[in-house]
């Protein structure tokens, strides 16, 4: 039995924020992880059951002043298809494209999928790679955080019980910025990645700059492989810059055992993966 009170679907991020000021209200936006691990017994209910999906400016896609900036309630299957996003930061599109199924993408959103927390979570690992900021918001005031800095722990992040998150803001990327994301599980979108990889760098006379990698499933929360970016930063891709590059992202990660895969062969995933990605940069 829920500890559920009270039911609210409130019209306006002013009328959600005050009910979410006193920290005793559970936030529903799609549901796709809330809803299962409620019924695993892994998420007990506060007495209030916020449905923050009648607030429109949650769902606003914008680009000004060299910033696109997501709504927090925009759907996985909208990063996916949406025209903008798909042309400011194709990253964010192609991560979409390999989320679940499209019944998943269809409810699941941005700002739910980052709130969850999980080190697996499709979205953190482009957000990362991005440099993206999470915009919060409670009745008290706004703040935004670096996505560096946003994660504590699996399931945890830095956001009060009176906050909500509003969106992300993103920095434009250069004209001549390439970008990946790989995953890998079992199947190619259904499971949780054993592990995922972003990857975006300024690509110009045949060097790299501005390199950003990220990895996600490989530790208690999604991180940025600030080795490996060294590693780059400057290069040639050549195979002698390649080679050491995965050598290197092997080595710095750490990763554990688990249902999905063991650390030795996340280590050889990530070693692998990356490998491709910057051939696949090169081949281009």
């Amino acid at each position: 039995m829920t500890a559920i009170e009270r039911y609210l679907a409130p019209a306006s991020l002013d009328d959600a924020l005050a009910a979410l000021a006193g920290g005793n209200a559970t936030i529903l936006a799609g549901g796709t992880d809330l809803m299962p691990q409620s019924n695993a017994g892994k998420v007990s209910f506060r007495p209030i059951l916020l449905n923050i999906r009648r607030i429109p400016e949650l769902r606003a896609v914008d680009i000004a002043q060299g910033r696109i900036t997501i709504g927090a309630l925009t759907t996985i299957n909208d990063l996916k298809d949406n025209p903008v996003i798909a042309k400011a930061v194709p990253l964010l599109a192609e991560a979409a494209d390999h989320f679940a199924s499209d019944q998943v993408r269809n409810m699941g959103t941005i700002g739910g999928n980052v709130a969850n927390a999980s080190p697996a979570g499709d979205t953190l690992v482009p957000l990362l790679v991005l440099d993206a900021e999470v915009e919060l918001a409670s009745a008290s005031g706004r703040r935004s955080v670096p996505m560096a800095e946003f994660f504590t722990g699996p399931g945890r992040t830095v956001r009060r019980p009176d906050e909500l998150i509003t969106g992300f803001s993103i920095p434009l990327p250069r004209l001549r910025t390439v970008s990946r994301f790989v995953k890998f599980g079992t199947r190619p979108a259904l499971d949780i990645s054993a592990v995922s990889i972003g990857f975006a760098a300024t690509l110009e006379s045949g060097r790299l700059s501005d390199v950003r990698v990220a990895f996600g499933a490989v530790g208690p929360t999604p991180l940025r492989g600030r080795a490996t970016e060294a590693v780059l930063e400057g290069a040639s891709l050549d195979a002698q810059t390649i080679a050491k590059a995965a050598i290197t992202a092997r080595d710095e990660i750490k990763p554990i055992d688990d249902l999905r895969a063991s650390a030795w062969y996340r280590r050889e995933l990530v070693h692998n993966l990356l490998g491709k990605v910057l051939s696949d940069v090169v081949s281009r």
